[in-house]
């Protein structure tokens, strides 16, 4: 059988972060509710004047082991426990002298900012709630006739309720409390657990625990008819989650996906890199003396596709070069800080959201990425390698000049964050054509090639600027056709995984053409 709730007469309040929780026990208190405090809240109470009960009292038994024990004892838990609607619950209350607890406030130690700070592994396990976890779980598990509230933003509302109500809290938002606890605990069980396993020999344990925290939710996601939100996780990697948003709206779906690809691109490089973003895909990079060189470089490479585009920096953003973007329609500039300067500049343009990050993410850090299928979870490590000189193996008669192969380094750095099936023409540390997500080799270099001849016209050249470029191509050519497309265009060295049943075909249609080709042995798809 059911009963219906009763008034709430007394409270458990147990916090770690304290933020207003005088003023809710002492409005709590004004309406007739009797407090149970633990230590440190029942002194704030009694400082304020607020009729309080120290647990102690309750169980009998003081706080020991430096604090790790004081909540868990029966005296509580049956309070929270107990079933409302069980007589044998009741008498067996009644006949251990145990009073039932109608409100649990209650929040957890700080464990994720603990690990985040770079604290030590002891005071991390220190960190470690134990007693918080089992009163919310108790208090969730018997929402029927317990309110358990584990933040302090749903104290007003609790209040608000209970005073219109006649100290009654209704079963719609027990139930929302609850659910909302059990998110916590679980959300904070599965950053325990993430933590401990980051020294874990085994890159993929047998279960994994994804959590995240509701940081806002968005107008829509990829489509207008589509629903969305943004989840924070417990990472503390500098980007897009973790950045301030100085002006601007609100981010869109789009927005995130688009300004994070951006930034993870020139945090690749070590010279001043500037990427234009374009559906998740470059559109333009480079690397130049100083950011505004690398503007203009990335630029050039495809203005009409930069239009409406993001934008990421991995130096300082500048006045000189703000002023420069500022001339183009561009939905998200992202940047490690932002001179005044520069931002009273981008400021003109109000639609314009402009990110500082504080900071750029380490290209090299092992990370795990998650995507989602039909009834499942794909897991990988993150594509953390890059191809270094020493990786280089010249398999062409034509050795590249020194020239050639930083143009190649950079050209292949850049095609590791292109959709595959990628291709990226480069010259003078720039890209000046972009083949992206074709499912053919050969019309990813077309695609490129005409691309780059385009630009090229555009400013009055003659000939198209993937002559004496160079080439990136994500994953080996299966065919000599892709190469000899590169060839048609200009190229005068091409830099590739290799591992083609065809590549001596392919190595042959290079000798033939008289350019540089190396291998490196080193895959780099996205999909």
């Amino acid at each position: 059988m059911t009963v219906d709730p009763l008034p709430i007469r007394r409270a458990l309040i147990s916090v770690s972060d304290k933020s207003g929780i005088v003023e809710f026990g002492a409005a709590l208190a004004a309406r007739g509710v009797a407090l149970i405090s633990t230590g440190g809240s029942a002194q704030l109470f009694a400082a304020a004047g607020v009729p309080v009960t120290e647990v102690a009292e309750v169980t009998g038994v003081a706080e020991f082991l430096d604090g790790r024990v004081k909540t868990l004892h029966p005296a509580i838990h049956a309070g929270l426990l107990a079933r409302r609607d069980r007589p044998d619950h009741l008498a067996a209350l009644s006949e251990r002298g145990i009073a039932p607890i109608d409100l649990l406030v209650c929040n957890l130690y700080p464990f994720s900012e603990t690990a985040a700070s770079g604290a030590s592994a002891e005071e991390c396990v220190e960190n470690i709630d134990i007693g918080g976890v089992a009163l919310i779980r108790a208090a969730a598990k018997n929402h029927d006739a317990v309110t358990v509230v584990t933040n302090s933003a749903d104290y007003e509302h609790v209040l608000a309720e209970f005073a219109t109500s006649n100290g009654v809290v209704g079963a719609e938002t027990r139930r929302a409390l609850a659910r909302k606890a059990f998110a916590l605990t679980a959300a904070y069980d599965a950053a325990i657990a993430e933590w401990m396993g980051r020294d874990d020999a085994a890159p993929f344990p047998e279960a994994i625990v994804l959590s995240g925290r509701l940081a806002r939710p968005l107008r829509y996601g990829e489509n207008p008819h589509q629903s969305a939100a943004f989840y924070r996780t417990g990472e503390n990697r500098p980007g897009v989650a973790t950045a301030r948003q100085l002006q601007g709206k609100e981010l869109s779906y789009n927005n995130y996906s688009d300004a994070d690809a951006a930034f993870e691109l020139v945090a690749e490089f070590a010279a001043p890199a500037v990427a234009i973003i374009k559906h998740a895909n470059p559109c333009g990079a480079a690397v130049g003396v100083n950011i505004r060189d690398a503007w203009e470089k990335a630029l050039a490479c495809d203005p009409v596709s930069a239009f409406g585009g993001i934008v990421a920096v991995n130096r300082p953003l500048d006045a000189e070069t703000a002023e420069a973007i500022g001339r183009l329609l561009i939905e998200v500039v992202i940047a490690p800080q932002v001179d005044e300067a520069a931002a009273a500049i981008l400021a003109r343009r109000t639609g314009l959201r402009l990110l500082v990050t504080e900071g750029l993410p380490d290209p090299s850090a092992k990370r795990r990425s998650f995507r989602t299928v039909a009834g499942g979870i794909l897991v990988q490590e993150n594509d953390r390698i890059s191809v270094r000189r020493e990786d280089l193996r010249v398999v062409t008669r034509r050795v590249p000049t020194e020239i050639e192969i930083a143009d190649l380094l950079f050209a292949d750095l850049v095609a590791k964050h292109v959709k595959s099936n990628a291709i990226v023409f480069a010259r003078g540390g720039a890209t000046v054509g972009i083949g992206a997500g074709q499912m053919s080799r050969v019309d990813s270099v077309r695609i490129a090639a005409a691309k780059a001849a385009e630009a090229g016209k555009a400013v009055g050249l003659a000939q198209s600027l993937t002559v004496g470029a160079v080439l990136a191509s994500d994953a080996f050519f299966p065919f000599a056709d892709g190469l000899k497309a590169a060839i048609d265009a200009g190229v005068s060295a091409v830099i590739q995984p290799g591992g083609s049943v065809r590549d001596k075909e392919v190595i042959a249609a290079a000798d033939a053409a008289g350019i540089a080709m190396v291998f490196t042995g080193i895959r780099h798809f996205r999909h």
